[in-house]
């Protein structure tokens, strides 16, 4: 470990090793603690040095590991790093047990207080991009731009094929489906995932395919993965339902950062109607839509993610040059 990190941040090394796996290629996991609460993060060492921080959010039941190909195309840009949000990926349960969306916003802004990097440029996907909106609404001196694919915003008729991972909220529901399912492999598991999010399964390449099975099959083995998804998916419930100044849609209307928008065309999750009322709700912001895209743009189309914030970053560094 350098001798310059910050108190409270470690190399993933030692007897954390046996639980943490090597990193990908030109990636660096660690660990933060802080008081009540252990996070893993994935980092991508700048092309460069001075460039300016950023941090990426996963959704639910994803990890660190879904923003790999977003960090590599954005190296040169950014000083990049993903985290695991509390009890996903390699970030143990919190010592409080929240899994609500504003838990994870805290969560998240308290991670980017103990980095004293100031601010960030901000990514989050499906209950990310909730969990980000809310953190820039709340915290604006820590935002510096929000890039948002699919994000989890109240939908009033939420498509179909989303009703299952709702119904995870529903008190016995994941115990069931996990009596039901006891028989599926890692890999059926992950098939089913794939299909669930990427709009066109065949872009998974097969190395990615296989290290996703085994993953699923790690995360399977935790006592509490059940209770993490269960607890997510009611935490993304119950934002859905709240009303008045602690709606999403509210809170979205009081980010005060630039923001881009990224919709696929044939995301199962979150519809590709909400992207126009959603570029209404983010003053100023810019929206790039996919067709080919679902779920998951960020690892379908990578390099098209890219060149949209490329263009956001380029255009809030010339505004703040002007000021």
């Amino acid at each position: 470990m350098s001798s310059t990190e910050p108190p409270g941040v470690r190399a993933a090394a030692g007897a954390a090793e046996e639980q943490v796996p090597a990193a990908g290629p030109g990636e660096e996991l660690r660990t933060v603690a802080l008081p009540g609460l252990t996070l893993t993060t994935r980092a991508r060492p700048p092309a460069r040095q001075g460039l300016p921080p950023a941090l990426y959010v996963h959704g639910l039941g994803g990890s660190s590991v879904n923003w790999s190909a977003l960090m590599a195309q954005l190296d040169g840009d950014v000083d990049g790093e993903a985290v695991d949000l509390p009890g996903f990926g390699f970030s143990p349960p919190p010592d409080d047990g929240d899994y609500s969306v504003p838990g994870h916003a805290r969560a998240v802004v308290r991670l980017l207080e103990s980095r004293a990097r100031g601010p960030v440029h901000l990514f989050g996907n499906s209950l990310g991009g909730a969990v980000v909106t809310r953190a820039a609404a709340a915290r604006p001196d820590l935002v510096s731009s929000l890039t948002l694919v699919s994000p989890a915003l109240p939908e009033l008729r939420p498509q179909l094929s989303a009703l299952p991972t709702a119904l995870l909220a529903v008190p016995g529901v994941a115990a069931l489906f996990s009596r039901v399912t006891r028989d599926w492999t890692a890999e059926r598991r992950t098939l089913e995932l794939v299909a669930l999010c990427y709009g066109d399964p065949e872009r998974v390449d097969p190395d990615g395919f296989r290290a996703a099975v085994e993953e699923y099959e790690r995360r399977l083995g935790l006592p509490y993965f059940w209770d993490v998804m269960t607890r997510s998916a009611r935490g993304v419930v119950d934002a859905y339902t709240l009303g008045g100044q602690h709606s999403l849609w509210r809170q979205a209307e009081r980010v005060l950062a630039p923001t881009l928008l990224v919709y696929g065309g044939r995301d199962r999750l979150v519809s590709f109607r909400m992207a126009r009322r959603a570029s209404l709700a983010f003053r100023g912001s810019r929206l790039l839509t996919l067709p080919e895209a679902g779920h998951v743009a960020m690892m379908e189309y990578p390099e098209a993610v890219a060149r949209a914030f490329r263009e956001l970053l380029h255009e809030t560094t010339a505004d703040a040059g002007r000021s």
